[in-house]
């Protein structure tokens, strides 16, 4: 259960606040049969992964502007695709809970940022005005510096947040910045801290001011 005083809130895109499963697993299932690599191999290092890193690992011999090319054109494919996108459930009204009550969020994607805010537009879920997307930090998940940038953009500190991440690269960069980090969906590994909470939705999940900050229960 999730209950805790925060004066921020921090959110990954896919697969914490939007569905895109149809969409992320037809683009790396066609990358996979173009360079005959398993696609479930590929899906699972990808998740929370900048594109360009994900090509890095699978096509480390390709010269660098060519590996750069190869995810251009992955990521070109999908910023005009939001066919089946859909919300995780009780995202868009979470945020919107959050927003309302005052407080500071923002969204930490490993995405390009205009492929973010077509994805959350198409699942109708708010985007905040604070967002780190993929060309906004030097390193991606899962190094901290997305969640670090984002508790900066909020006016507080990372320890003071509380993140929502779903993929296990998401997850460690989370708890690397040293956000109260939250687990959604079925991704989280079984080896994550065991005190840390899991969820499967954002139903029921209440956010009041309480003192200096806001108390998020659910």
């Amino acid at each position: 259960m999730i209950d805790v005083v925060v004066s921020g809130v921090l959110f990954d895109m896919d697969g914490t606040l939007v569905d895109s499963t149809a969409i992320v697993e037809g683009a790396w299932g066609r990358f996979g049969a173009d360079h005959d690599l398993d696609p479930h191999t590929i899906l699972g290092f990808s998740h929370g992964r900048q594109t360009i890193d994900t090509i890095r690992h699978f096509l480390p011999d390709l010269e660098p502007d060519e590996q750069r090319r190869v995810a251009l054109e992955l990521v070109n494919d999908e910023v005009e695709n939001t066919e089946g996108i859909i919300e995780v459930p009780g995202a868009g009204a979470f945020v919107r809970r959050l927003l309302a009550a005052g407080v500071p969020v923002a969204l930490v994607t490993s995405a390009p940022r205009e492929l973010a805010v077509n994805r959350m537009r198409a699942a109708d879920v708010p985007v905040p005005d604070a967002v780190v997307a993929a060309d906004d930090v030097e390193h991606g998940k899962p190094h901290p510096d997305g969640y670090l940038r984002g508790a900066a953009l909020l006016g507080v500190a990372a320890e003071d947040c509380l993140a929502f991440e779903d993929a296990p690269a998401g997850l460690e960069a989370a708890l690397a910045s040293g956000a109260t980090t939250v687990a959604v969906g079925p991704l989280a590994p079984a080896d994550l801290p065991a005190d840390l909470v899991r969820i499967t939705g954002y139903d029921g999940v209440t956010v009041t001011a309480e003192g200096d900050g806001f108390r998020i229960r659910g």
